[in-house]
């Protein structure tokens, strides 16, 4: 079971040399360090974007309320498989969980380009390329752990014989530093959870005095 029970991403920069070669070494550091300072940080650029996007667009003036609510629960879909992603071994069970995060997430983002398009607000080029980049960095994420643990994703295809921790969640062997999962936390908190809960408050705000001035229009 060596072979299935490889490195996991928590051993980052300080991964170990090996029989292998410094070569293929050289190779997981670098996706590690890809996936841990690049990817996902990088993610909360667009999703800043997207937000600003739909408020330039006034999204709180068209029936937004429905449409901020998706984005999120799209939100949700990428939090949690991220979460246990940071605190979890990579394994066949997290894997089933992050594919299926993955799928559900590209269907809600066509449930939310198709809301928007039926709506009053005006869908600019520039939006929909911040969503091919949304929609396009989950699978980016879950290839670049699969090609990191090639092992465990022969282990999912066996159904997980074998292993008899296959389907459960592990704690990570060597836990990532607490001051980069501090950053990571603030850094969703500042750039995602504040401003689309803003977000959903002012289309919640806006959608309420609509129904208010359509009471009195008919009182």
């Amino acid at each position: 079971m060596r072979r299935v029970r490889r490195a996991s991403l928590a051993r980052g920069p300080g991964l170990p040399r090996g029989p292998r070669g410094a070569a293929s070494i050289g190779t997981e550091e670098a996706t590690v360090r890809y996936l841990m300072y690049g990817l996902l940080p990088s993610w909360l650029v667009p999703g800043l974007a997207d937000r600003w996007l739909h408020r330039r667009t006034r999204i709180e003036n068209s029936p937004g309320t429905r449409e901020s609510l998706i984005h999120s629960l799209m939100m949700s879909e990428i939090g949690f498989p991220i979460a246990l992603t940071l605190l979890y071994e990579v394994n066949p069970l997290l894997l089933t969980v992050q594919s299926a995060a993955a799928v559900a997430h590209e269907a809600t983002a066509v449930w939310d380009v198709r809301t928007a398009h039926h709506s009053d607000r005006e869908i600019k080029p520039v939006e929909q390329h911040v969503h091919s980049f949304l929609e396009s960095l989950p699978f980016g994420a879950l290839a670049s752990l699969m090609c990191l643990h090639p092992g465990q994703v022969e282990l999912l295809l066996r159904g997980g014989r074998g292993e008899r921790t296959a389907w459960r969640l592990i704690p990570r062997r060597r836990p990532l530093p607490r001051p980069y999962l501090a950053g990571i936390t603030a850094g969703v908190l500042l750039c995602v959870v504040l401003p689309y809960a803003e977000e959903s408050m002012r289309c919640a705000r806006a959608s309420a005095r609509r129904a208010g001035h359509r009471d009195e229009a008919e009182s």
